[in-house]
C-alpha cells in the first residue's frame, strides 16, 4: 500500500496489528530522490503478502502491517507451528488441512499469540538471498546487508528500526474498557475469554486466577468479621481455632479448585501444554520416521548418550543447589540482621516522627538491596543447566520470592515471637496490607501515566516547532499509533534490574519478557496471600480488607492494559508455574505460625502467655498437616468432562499413531525385500 495515514478513523477499521518504528528522514534526504533503506523494508514487507501503511510523525515515522489469512497460513506452516487437530493433538500446521484443526473461541484459526509469532516470522524472515552484500543508506549513513542476513535485524542494530511493538484494536479494546475495566458493579465477573482472545493466555489466566481468588475470599471475609462483630460468649475461647481450621481449609479447597478451573479453562481454549499424554503422542508422530533409522544404530551410541543426558541432567541440578544455597545463604547473614535491626530500632524508636524517618531509610536501603539481589539472581541462572523457558522462570520466580518472602515478613515474624504485642502485630498488619498496597498500587497506576504525559508533552513540543505553528493555535497528536508508541510498555513491577539485567544483548527478546512477566503478575499476590494466611488468627479482618483490594485490582489492572500500556507482547501459559508451588508451601507455613500464635494466648490487655494448651495446639497442627495434603485428593483437578475428552481423544491419537506406525513398517519391510 505505502500510502501515508493521517486520520485516525480510517486507522480503525484496516486492522493493523504490528507496527514498526524507524526515524523520520531529514528534509534534506526526503527531498532528494535517494531510495532510503526504509523504502526498501517497505518493498520486502509487501512482497511477503504483508499489508504496509506508512505514518509519518514527528520525529518518527510508522510501519503498520495487517496479514490476510492466507499470508498468516503459509507462514504459519512454514515455521512448522504445532496447532490443536480435532482429535486432541497438537501436529503441524498445514494451510491445505485447515478444517482438521480446532478455531479459537472468537471464531478465528489463530489465536493472537499465534499471529503474532507469524508477524514475527514474517517481518524477521526476511533475508538477503543474493550472493552479495547489498548497500542500503538512511540519511547521511550507509552499511551493507549481509549475505543470508535478517534485513530487520541489521536494521535494528543500525538504530534505523527502534522499535517493533503490538497495536491495540481500537474496537475490541474500547469493548473490553466498557465491559470489563469500567464494569463495577459485576465485582469478580470477567470476560475471561474475550480477556484470553485479546490478550493471550498468560494474562488472562492471571486475571482468572485473581477473579476466583478475589471471589474465593468473600468466605473468610465474613467469618473474620463475624468473629468481630459478635459475642460468642462461654464459646469465645474456640473462636480462634475454628477460624484457623476454617482458614486452611479455605485455602486447600481454593488451590484444588483452581486447579480445576485452569484445566477447563485451558480445554475451552483448546490448549493441551500440561498434559503429558499429549506431549508424547505427539513426539511419536514426530519421531516415527526417525524410529526406524535408529533401529540401525549400534546399541554402543545409544549407551553413550543416555550417559551424557544424565550427566547433564545431574549437573543442572548440582547447579541449581549451588545457585539456591547462594541465596539462601545471602538471605540469612546480609538481608536478615539488617531486617531484624530495622525491627528493633522502629520498636525502641519513642517518637512518630523518628519512626516515619527511619522508616523512610529503610525503605531507600531495602530497595538497593532487593535490586543487587535481583541481579545476583538473574547472573546465577545464567550459569544454570535450565531446559527452555519455563524452567528459568521458575528458577528466578523462587529466587526473587525468597528475597520479598524475607523483605515483608521478618517484621511480622519479630514482633510475634519477641515482644507478643498483639496491638501492635495488628497494627503493623493494617499498616502493610492497607496503606502499602494502596500507596503501591497508586504509584504503579500513576507512574505510567506521567511517562504517558511526559513523552506527550515533549512530541506534542516538536510537532508544534517543525509546523511552526501560529500563536495560540493547539498542535495533537493526530494518529493514534503515535499516542501507542508513547505509552509504557508492559513489564515488570519488582525493578528493572531484572529486565535490564536478565540476559545479555544477544538473548531472545521473548525469552526475557516471558520471565519477567511470569514475576510481575503473581508476587504481589502471593505475597498478600502469605500475609493474611500466616497471621489470621492475629487479625481476623484482615480478609475483609484482602477481599477488598482485590476487587479493585482487577479493574485497576485492567485499566491499565488497556489505556496507559501499550499491548503487551502474547505469551504462552498453561498454568501459573512456580507460583502454584509458592501458594502450597505458603499454606503449610500458615499452619506452623498460626498454630505459634496460638499457643501464645493473649489477655484482654493484649499480652501473650503461654498456656496449657500447648499439646492440644501440636495436636492440631499435626491434623491441619494432614488435612491439607488429605483435602487436596478429595477434589479431582480435572472436571469431569475435560477428563473425558481427554480419554476420548488420547484413544483416538494412539488409533491414528498405531496405523501410521503400521504403515512406516510395511515400507521399511518392502526396502529390505
Amino acid at each position: 500500500m505505502g500510502a501515508d495515514g493521517e486520520e485516525g478513523a480510517v486507522e480503525e477499521a484496516t486492522g493493523f496489528e504490528v507496527s514498526i518504528v524507524v526515524p523520520k528522514l531529514s528534509r534534506a534526504a526526503a527531498a532528494g530522490a535517494v531510495d532510503d533503506c526504509v523504502a526498501q523494508l517497505v518493498r520486502e514487507l509487501e512482497g511477503t503478502g504483508l499489508l504496509v501503511e506508512r505514518v509519518r510523525s514527528v520525529p518518527t515515522e510508522f510501519i503498520k502491517l495487517a496479514a490476510p489469512m492466507g499470508t498468516l497460513g503459509r507462514a504459519a506452516a512454514e515455521m512448522q507451528m504445532k496447532k490443536l487437530t480435532y482429535i486432541g493433538m497438537e501436529l503441524q500446521f498445514e494451510w491445505d488441512q485447515v478444517a482438521a484443526f480446532v478455531w479459537q473461541p472468537d471464531g478465528s484459526l489463530f489465536s493472537w499469540r499465534e499471529r503474532y509469532c507469524c508477524f514475527r516470522y514474517l517481518i524477521y524472515g526476511i533475508v538477503n538471498k543474493t550472493n552479495s552484500e547489498i548497500a542500503l543508506k538512511f540519511d547521511d549513513k550507509e552499511f551493507h546487508w549481509k549475505q543470508s542476513e535478517s534485513l530487520l535485524t541489521r536494521l535494528e542494530a543500525e538504530g534505523v528500526v527502534k522499535l517493533v511493538f503490538p497495536l491495540h484494536d481500537e474496537v475490541k479494546r474500547k469493548q473490553l474498557l466498557r465491559n470489563w475495566a469500567l464494569n463495577w458493579l459485576e465485582f469478580t465477573w470477567q470476560p475471561i475469554d474475550e480477556i484470553y482472545s485479546y490478550f493471550g493466555t498468560k494474562i488472562a489466566t492471571y486475571f482468572a486466577f485473581l477473579g476466583m481468588y478475589a471471589r474465593w475470599l468473600f468466605f473468610p471475609a465474613v467469618f473474620g468479621l463475624a468473629t468481630q462483630l459478635i459475642d460468642f460468649g462461654s464459646l469465645q475461647w474456640l473462636v480462634l481455632p475454628g477460624f484457623f481450621i476454617f482458614v486452611i481449609s479455605w485455602a486447600v479447597f481454593f488451590l484444588q479448585f483452581w486447579k480445576r478451573k485452569n484445566s477447563a479453562l485451558l480445554a475451552r481454549w483448546g490448549i493441551n501444554r500440561s498434559l503429558p499424554e499429549y506431549k508424547n503422542l505427539g513426539n511419536e508422530l514426530s519421531f516415527l520416521s526417525d524410529s526406524l533409522t535408529v533401529v540401525e544404530k549400534e546399541f554402543g551410541d545409544v549407551s553413550a548418550e543416555k550417559r551424557k543426558l544424565q550427566r547433564n541432567e545431574w549437573f543442572g541440578v548440582l547447579l541449581r543447589i549451588r545457585n539456591n544455597a547462594i541465596i539462601v545463604l545471602a538471605i540469612i547473614f546480609l538481608q536478615l540482621p539488617f531486617e531484624l535491626a530495622y525491627a528493633h530500632l522502629y520498636e525502641i524508636t519513642e517518637t512518630e516522627v523518628m519512626r516515619y524517618l527511619l522508616t523512610a531509610v529503610y525503605l531507600v536501603a531495602i530497595q538497593y538491596y532487593t535490586r543487587i539481589g535481583g541481579k545476583v539472581s538473574v547472573n546465577l541462572i545464567k550459569y544454570e543447566n535450565n531446559q527452555g523457558e519455563e524452567s528459568s522462570s521458575a528458577s528466578l520466580v523462587y529466587k526473587v520470592f525468597g528475597l520479598y518472602f524475607m523483605r515483608s515478613y521478618i517484621g511480622l515474624f519479630y514482633h510475634a515471637s519477641l515482644y507478643r504485642d498483639i496491638m501492635a502485630l495488628r497494627q503493623v498488619l493494617i499498616q502493610r496490607l492497607i496503606v502499602s498496597q494502596v500507596l503501591q498500587n497508586l504509584i504503579e497506576n500513576s507512574i505510567p501515566y506521567l511517562k504517558y504525559s511526559y513523552k506527550k508533552y515533549i512530541a506534542v513540543h516538536k510537532k508544534k516547532h517543525e509546523k511552526e505553528s501560529p500563536v495560540g493555535r493547539s498542535v495533537r497528536l493526530s494518529t493514534r499509533v503515535e499516542k501507542e508508541y508513547l505509552k509504557p510498555s508492559y513489564t515488570a513491577s519488582i525493578g528493572a534490574e531484572l529486565e535490564d539485567g536478565l540476559f545479555d544483548g544477544k538473548a531472545n527478546d521473548g525469552v526475557r519478557a516471558y520471565i519477567i512477566e511470569s514475576i510481575t503478575n503473581f508476587l504481589e499476590l502471593t505475597l498478600q496471600f502469605g500475609m493474611i494466611m500466616m497471621f489470621a488468627c492475629a487479625f481476623p479482618l484482615i480478609f475483609c480488607f484482602a477481599a477488598l483490594n482485590n476487587v479493585t485490582e482487577i479493574r485497576a489492572d485492567a485499566l491499565k492494559l488497556l489505556v496507559m500500556l501499550k499491548r503487551p507482547v502474547p505469551r504462552a501459559a498453561a498454568t501459573i508455574g512456580a507460583w502454584l508451588n509458592i501458594f502450597q508451601f505458603l499454606v503449610v507455613m500458615a499452619i506452623c505460625t498460626n498454630c505459634l500464635l496460638l499457643v501464645c494466648l493473649y489477655d484482654e490487655e493484649g499480652k501473650w502467655r503461654i498456656e496449657p494448651g500447648l499439646a492440644a495446639i501440636l495436636i492440631m497442627e499435626h491434623a491441619l498437616l494432614l488435612i491439607k495434603f488429605g483435602f487436596s485428593h478429595f477434589v479431582p483437578e480435572e472436571p469431569a468432562w475435560v477428563k473425558a475428552n481427554r480419554v476420548r481423544y488420547v484413544a483416538q491419537a494412539q488409533n491414528v499413531c498405531s496405523k501410521q506406525l503400521l504403515r512406516s513398517i510395511s515400507k521399511f519391510d518392502r526396502k529390505l525385500d
